[in-house]
């Protein structure tokens, strides 16, 4: 008896060792390593299930343990043949004998290879580029990227990639030569392709806005107003690349802008419409290269001017300060305002009319005078002539 006992407790532990060993065998836990299978969407997939004993072996396929599967056809060898692929067909297959056992287990991913990329590039200063990529095609599926730039020779430099946002930055580039070429390769589980983009810095050079940019009233002047500011934090300043920068202004409400460009700080305004708001920007632009581009406006400041009435400083009681002077018209101008076309008309009538008198006496005072000269010659000769008839008619017959 004892023995009879102790055989039917083999007999349960044995059972429950196999059914726990059949167990484990058929569940997929969720950190195992699975075989990955790429594949288009829209497309047929064949899924095979491993070394199977023989044709016509039974077996039964799962997607995520779920028995429900997408629009499919099972082969006489165990595989399971997937049609017009969806979103819906991703996820892990597995394939059971009759047994229930694990045979073999695939991870199914779908999507599209890589495509041309949309490559743009910021150049904030002459030492620094940073170029980013948008995917022209999404293709659903994870993927990896190599960048390199180079100029006008034949080696590449790494561009250091920030993947989260998808650029790359590069130190130090060669900015004196003109043309340069980004390459940027993406692969992913389905193909690789390479997208080339073609620029020159120096037409890319666009600094950063200037900041700090403060408009504040000057004491005692109704119509003036000091606009301030400092460099971009991202631009060399003392690198020997000078900044020119444009300031604009306006009344609160005004369709036109007053301009002026300055080289440093700080500028004052001297022809504010007093006793009303004003709105002032700055924008920034390589000095030197022409061929570069203005920054972006700083954020608009509104601001008024001093509002008591004082007198103009006079030459026994000057201002603290002095307003700028204006030395190179052509990269400075103390304002630029729009013309109004009635001054414009006037100033050319008056000019006009000058010049039509000038002409006028030019031309008509030596032609009255050779017409005077011409007249008295005739005048003259009249009275020689009636003197000869006289002196003809007094001679005796």
């Amino acid at each position: 008896m004892p023995g009879l006992v102790s055989s039917s407790a083999r007999l349960i532990v044995i059972w429950f060792l196999s059914c726990a060993l059949r167990l484990s065998c058929a569940e997929i836990w969720p950190n195992e390593v699975l075989e990955v299978l790429y594949r288009r969407l829209e497309s047929n997939v064949t899924l095979a299930c491993g070394k199977l004993p023989g044709v016509g072996t039974p077996v039964a396929w799962r997607l995520n343990q779920s028995s429900e599967l997408p629009w499919h056809q099972m082969t006489s060898e165990g595989s399971l043949v997937l049609f017009h692929v969806n979103h819906t067909a991703q996820g892990d297959y597995s394939c059971y004998d009759d047994q229930g056992l694990l045979l073999h287990s695939v991870r199914l991913k779908l999507g599209h290879p890589p495509g041309l990329l949309s490559i743009s590039c910021q150049v904030p200063n002459h030492t620094h580029v940073r170029c980013s990529w948008v995917d022209s095609v999404k293709t659903f599926l994870p993927a990896k990227y190599n960048a390199s730039i180079r100029g006008s020779g034949p080696d590449w430099r790494p561009c250091v990639m920030d993947l989260t946002n998808k650029h790359c930055e590069v130190d130090h580039p060669a900015f004196w030569q003109t043309n340069h070429v980004v390459r940027i390769i993406e692969t992913n589980g389905l193909g690789s392709f390479t997208t080339l983009a073609r620029f020159k810095l120096d037409e890319l050079l666009k600094p950063n806005p200037p900041r700090s940019v403060v408009v504040t009233e000057v004491r005692g002047f109704p119509k003036r107003l000091k606009v301030s500011w400092s460099y971009p934090s991202s631009w060399p300043q003392y690198a020997g690349f000078p900044l020119l920068f444009h300031i604009r202004y306006r009344p609160l409400h005004a369709l036109h802008w007053s301009e002026v460009y300055w080289e440093h700080s700080p500028y004052v305004i001297s022809d504010a419409l007093a006793g009303h708001f004003h709105q002032v920007q700055v924008r920034a632009r390589d000095e030197v290269n022409s061929d570069s581009q203005w920054s972006e406006w700083s954020p608009t400041q509104d601001v008024q001017p001093w509002k008591d009435a004082v007198p103009e400083p006079t030459e026994e009681n000057p201002a603290d300060y002095s307003l700028p002077s204006f030395t190179n018209p052509e990269t400075s101008t103390e304002k630029s305002h729009n013309p109004d076309p009635n001054e414009v008309a006037e100033l050319g009538l008056v000019i006009l009319l000058v010049v039509f008198s000038v002409v006028i006496i030019v031309i008509f005072i030596p032609l009255i005078f050779l017409i005077w000269i011409k007249q008295r010659r005739q005048s003259q000769g009249g009275k020689h002539e009636l003197t000869s008839m006289v002196k003809m008619k007094a001679m005796p017959i």
